[in-house]
């Protein structure tokens, strides 16, 4: 069973190290905008007391913005649990949309944010290329050694 709760305090140093891990810092570019992961409200999910996953995001207006999601355990429901967590939280809130960006080289994600429900929204081409400027710690090659390039954004209507 998936149990999925706020991050709280305690949580911080896991989700800290999970994120340094994931990024090669404690922060991401989206969009031109540095994000310092540890501030931003999110959830963790756990399978038998044991972190499984994490999601960060960020409401503005009527937008709630993914930044960041990460199942250690994968193949269980754990992405699916935390996108069902914000989804629900951004309905309450009677936000519009889910957004989110990834990078075109994180082939997974795109296939896993489609199969959700996600829609392609916009093609932001060469955005890394300004992104590497605010964070240089971002790689040249992404996965599978494909070059990192562009920045996709897909969104959920609600």
């Amino acid at each position: 069973m998936i149990v999925i709760s706020e991050i709280t305090e305690k949580d911080l140093h896991f989700v800290r190290n999970e994120i340094i891990r994931m990024w090669g810092a404690d922060s991401i570019v989206t969009r031109g905008r540095i994000w310092l992961l540890n501030d931003l409200p999110g959830f963790v999910a756990r399978i038998k007391g044991q972190p499984a996953g994490i999601i960060l995001y960020n409401i503005l207006a009527d937008d709630c913005e993914i930044l960041s999601l990460h199942s250690i355990i994968e193949r269980k429901g754990v992405a699916r649990s935390l996108i069902d967590k914000v989804k629900k939280l951004a309905t309450e809130r009677k936000c519009r949309r889910i957004w989110l960006i990834t990078t075109n080289d994180n082939v997974q994600a795109i296939r896993y944010y489609l199969k959700y429900g996600f829609q392609l929204k916009q093609v932001y081409r060469n955005a890394i290329e300004k992104s590497r400027k605010l964070k240089p710690e971002i790689p040249l090659l992404g996965l599978n050694d494909i070059p990192i390039l562009h920045e996709l954004e897909f969104e959920l209507l609600l």
